[in-house]
C-alpha cells in the first residue's frame, strides 16, 4: 500500500511515500475500510511534524487527518454504508463507551484521539476507521471538497454554534482569515446573520474574505486593529472573538472584546502560553472558552448544510502525492487561502 509517511519528527525532509506498507485489516464489527481518493492540510500536520508533547512516532507514521473516499469493505455489524459509497471522514475517534460520548459529546470523550497525532492518518490509499465516523459525501460534492471539508468546519461550527452560541446582530471577529477554521466561522457566523469582522496580515486574504461575505476587514501589520476596533465600535467592543493564533493575539483579543464579551480559541499555532489580566476578565464579565473537534449531532448539521449548498470549503491548490512537500510548504509559509488538498488517485 502506498501513503505519505513520517519516521521521526522534524522538518519536510522527513516527509517520504513508501510504497510497500501491508494493507490494513478490519479490527472490528463496526470497522469500514475506505479507499482514499484524496487527502486535505491543516496545521495539525505541520505540528505532527515538528512535534507534539507527549507524541511519539513510529516508523512509517501515516500523516494527514481529513481524507475523503469510496468504501471499500465494512465491518459485519455495520449499517447503512456499502462498498462503493462516497464518504467522508471525522477524523476525531472516541471510544463511544465513556460517560461523554454516552451523553452525546464524542469530542470530549476520556480517550478521543485524532487521526494522523495519535492514530495513523488518511494519505494512504487506504485506511481504517470506525462506520460511526463516516458521512455519505453529498450529491454534487466533489473529492477535493469533501477532503477538505471535516475536520475545519465541524471546529469551527462547534465554535460559533455551541460554545459561543453566536446570535443573528451580533459582531463576530476572526483572526488569522485564510486558514481553513477562520473561514468555516465565516460562513457559519453569516448563515446565522452575524456581522463579520476579518483580521489578516494580507490584503489579497481580506478581499476574498470580503468576496465570502466578511463585512469588514483589518490588516494588523498596516493598522492598529485593537483601536481600530474600538474606535468603530464606538469603544464598545466586539461580541465575540475567534482566535486560534494563540500567544501573538491573545491579550489584543481581549482587549477587542466587549462587556459580557466571548473568546473561544480551538487552537495556538503562534506558541500555547498566554497571559490574561484577571481584574479585567472578572470586570468585563467575559467568558473564555476552548473547543475541540465536535460531536455526532453537529457533524450531522454540517454534512446537511453542504448537502443544502452552504459551507463549501474554498479550495486554495491541489497537489498530486508526488508533490507533497511542496504542499507543506505551502502551508508553513501561510500563503494560502481556503484548504490544500493532496489527491491520492485521479479518478
Amino acid at each position: 500500500m502506498r501513503a505519505l509517511t513520517v519516521s521521526a519528527h522534524g522538518g519536510l525532509e522527513q516527509l517520504q511515500i513508501v510504497d510497500d506498507l501491508p494493507l490494513p485489516s478490519l479490527g472490528s464489527p463496526s470497522d469500514v475500510r475506505v479507499r482514499i481518493h484524496a487527502v486535505a492540510l491543516n496545521h495539525l500536520d505541520l505540528f505532527v511534524l515538528r512535534g507534539l508533547p507527549g507524541i511519539e512516532l513510529r516508523p512509517n507514521w501515516i500523516v494527514c487527518a481529513d481524507g475523503a473516499g469510496t468504501v471499500d469493505q465494512v465491518g459485519s455489524g455495520v449499517r447503512g454504508l456499502a462498498p462503493g459509497d462516497r464518504v467522508m471522514i471525522n477524523p476525531g475517534i472516541s471510544d463511544r463507551t465513556c460517560a461523554y460520548c454516552a451523553a452525546g459529546e464524542q469530542s470530549l470523550c476520556d480517550h478521543f484521539q485524532l487521526l494522523s497525532e495519535h492514530l495513523p492518518g488518511t494519505a494512504a490509499e487506504y485506511i481504517i476507521v470506525p462506520a460511526a465516523n463516516l458521512r455519505i459525501v453529498p450529491a454534487g460534492v466533489s473529492w477535493d471538497h469533501a477532503a477538505a471539508f471535516p475536520l475545519a468546519t465541524l471546529t469551527a461550527w462547534r465554535m460559533i454554534v455551541t460554545r459561543a452560541r453566536v446570535q443573528p446582530g451580533e459582531t463576530v471577529l476572526i483572526w488569522g482569515i485564510g486558514g481553513g477554521v477562520a473561514i468555516a466561522a465565516l460562513q457559519i457566523a453569516k448563515r446565522i446573520g452575524a456581522r463579520v469582522w476579518a483580521i489578516s496580515s494580507s490584503d489579497a486574504k481580506l478581499a476574498r474574505a470580503r468576496e465570502l461575505g466578511a463585512d469588514e476587514t483589518f490588516n494588523h501589520l498596516s493598522a492598529d486593529v485593537v483601536a481600530a476596533i474600538r474606535e468603530r465600535t464606538g469603544n464598545r467592543g466586539v461580541d465575540v472573538v475567534i482566535d486560534d493564533v494563540g500567544e501573538a493575539t491573545w491579550e489584543r483579543s481581549l482587549r477587542m472584546l466587549g462587556r459580557a464579551g466571548r473568546l473561544v480559541t480551538c487552537g495556538a499555532t503562534s506558541g500555547p502560553k498566554v497571559q490574561t489580566d484577571a481584574r479585567r476578565l472578572f470586570w468585563n464579565q467575559w467568558t473564555i472558552m476552548g473547543s475541540t473537534m465536535g460531536n455526532d449531532r453537529e457533524l450531522d448539521a454540517i454534512v446537511q448544510a453542504l448537502g443544502d449548498g452552504a459551507l463549501l470549503p474554498p479550495i486554495d491548490a491541489v497537489f498530486p502525492l508526488e508533490r507533497a512537500r511542496e504542499a507543506y510548504e505551502r502551508l508553513a509559509a501561510g500563503e494560502q487561502f481556503g484548504k490544500i488538498v493532496l489527491r491520492l488517485r485521479d479518478d
